[in-house]
């Protein structure tokens, strides 16, 4: 998956792989999202996938 290569790449030049060590992945597993486009509340990560912001935060 490309978002497992992301996630990779983002430990490498960040520390943790994110911005924020209350998002830190370490925690809690699995792999960040990684968004490569939006239009509304509709999300699309690099891996193809569609999702919905239902809380509006992205």
């Amino acid at each position: 998956m490309a978002s497992q290569q992301a996630f990779a790449r983002a430990k490498t030049v960040i520390p943790g792989g994110v911005n924020s060590p209350v998002r830190a992945f370490n925690a809690v597993g699995g792999t960040p999202r990684f968004i490569a486009a939006a239009k509304g509340p509709y999300l699309y990560d690099i891996d193809g996938n569609e999702l919905v912001d239902l809380v509006c935060s992205w």
